[in-house]
């Protein structure tokens, strides 16, 4: 365990060489990240007599493991063939992982949906085998994101100039669904730094109708704090709120 951890930690240090450049990975693995994590209290949380909180929690499961089979497919259509393409070898066990990830989301998916046929009875139990299993599937794949944005990033720097990855990301990006769009920056927005959610926006307002943008806008201040939403707010140039805090 010690020397994994010092391995990992020395592939961390060398990949931070790269701060600065176009990083295809960190955005949606904060996503992903934050998803994982309130989707496992949620289920944690719930009372299994209760029916309404059985159905969020089987709802919450479906919706991200919805996202997490979406994920890998964008990933293994876009990003593994990019770096197989100048880097070969280098994305194969990822690639065997994100299989065996498949197989987990199938099994936690219709573990899930058992719930719903349940008995009152039975429910304690298999809301616990439920919360367990979706504990080691976040485990597992938050070691997972690590490892790509080391070991991936490495490599996706050292062959690829930021422009052709921007490429990459915006190949990808258009063939995301809206509704996946609309929940993956629900997810994304408010986990990223100041500067990064400052970025996107930017980026939204100068390729989205403006229609769509105002969208977004309105749904990104309803999610952060009154601190988050001011710094936004100041880097977009939008006129201050009356009575908001500065800062």
């Amino acid at each position: 365990m010690q020397s994994h951890a010092l391995e990992m930690a020395h592939v961390a240090a060398t990949a931070r060489t790269g701060q600065g450049r176009f990083n295809l990975y960190a955005g949606i693995h904060k996503a992903l990240r934050a998803f994982m994590s309130d989707t496992l209290l949620t289920v944690g949380r719930a009372d299994p007599t209760d029916a309404a909180d059985v159905n969020h929690a089987v709802t919450r499961v479906g919706e991200l493991m919805n996202l997490c089979a979406s994920h890998v497919a964008h990933e293994n259509n876009f990003v593994h063939p990019a770096i197989q393409a100048r880097c070969p070898g280098v994305c194969e066990p990822v690639a065997q992982e994100h299989e065996g990830h498949l197989r987990h989301i199938a099994h936690l998916r219709d573990t899930a949906l058992s719930l719903l046929k349940t008995g009152v009875g039975e429910r304690e139990p298999a809301m616990q085998a439920l919360y367990l299993a979706l504990a080691l599937f976040v485990a597992d794949n938050f070691q997972h994101m690590h490892t790509e944005e080391t070991v991936h990033n490495s490599a996706l720097w050292a062959a690829y100039s930021d422009a052709e990855l921007i490429g990459i990301h915006d190949a990808l990006v258009a063939t995301i669904e809206p509704a996946e769009m609309m929940l993956v920056m629900r997810w994304m927005l408010p986990q990223l730094s100041a500067p990064e959610r400052l970025a996107v926006m930017q980026g939204m307002r100068a390729s989205a109708p403006a229609p769509v943008f105002e969208g977004l806008l309105t749904g990104t201040q309803g999610l952060l704090n009154q601190r988050d939403w001011a710094k936004l707010a100041r880097g977009l140039g939008l006129p201050p709120v009356p009575g908001l805090v500065a800062v």
